[in-house]
């Protein structure tokens, strides 16, 4: 039993494989739309539907936005990534508390328990974005989750592949590994204390080691 230890996870592009789905859907989404920045899928990284809604004015247009992106969410296809389960599953033997905190509102969590029900049975908090006031890179989801599972945040791990959520869990004082899944290893690497290469093979000592390090 590991004591006073907790796993905090984003969802896509950390257990599941979807950014490079949401990046073409929000790429072509801001040209039909008329949003003006090239840069626009990458800027909405890891912020909630509420947020990106800000984006596009007038209600109309925002419900236009909203049924776009349900019924996108409703075909698509969900897989964890290589090794997530394995991962998942040793935290859950070893009694280590685990939780996804993702921008992900409830219709599309609905979707992803339908595909993947094991995934929800594998962790003991989900906070969506139903549950926050405030996007990443504010810290307010993982801090939220640590106060649920009963562990401080600077003694939780978080797992975050955007750049904004890489932020929040800097600002929340967890120890933050980073996945290169969705931004190159040379802007993740900064904002991490350890670049995984994968889920793969990675066990708990692996990870605890990581904070070890960082207090070297």
């Amino acid at each position: 039993m590991h004591k006073n230890v907790a796993v905090l996870f984003d969802l896509d592009g950390v257990l599941i494989d979807t950014e490079g789905l949401y990046t073409e859907f929000w790429a072509e989404t801001g040209r039909i739309f008329g949003i003006p920045s090239p840069t626009f899928a990458a800027d909405i990284k890891g912020t909630t539907l509420k947020s990106i809604l800000n984006y596009f004015p007038g209600d109309e247009l925002k419900a236009k936005v909203m049924q776009r992106i349900h019924d996108f969410e409703d075909t698509m296809q969900y897989r964890m990534f290589a090794g997530v389960e394995a991962f998942l599953k040793s935290l859950k033997d070893a009694g280590i508390p685990t939780a996804i905190v993702t921008s992900s509102d409830e219709v599309k969590m609905a979707c992803l328990y339908e595909q993947l029900p094991q995934l929800r049975d594998m962790v003991d908090v989900v906070i969506d974005a139903s549950m926050v006031t405030r996007s990443k890179p504010d810290p307010q989801g993982y801090l939220l989750a640590a106060e649920k599972l009963g562990c401080p945040a600077d003694d939780c791990y978080v797992f975050e592949d955007s750049l904004q959520g890489l932020e929040a869990g800097r600002r929340a004082g967890a120890t933050v590994i980073g996945l290169a899944t969705t931004n190159p290893a040379e802007q993740v690497t900064p904002l991490c204390d350890y670049l995984l290469p994968s889920f793969t093979g990675l066990t708990i000592d692996r990870m605890l080691a990581v904070k070890k390090q960082k207090n070297e």
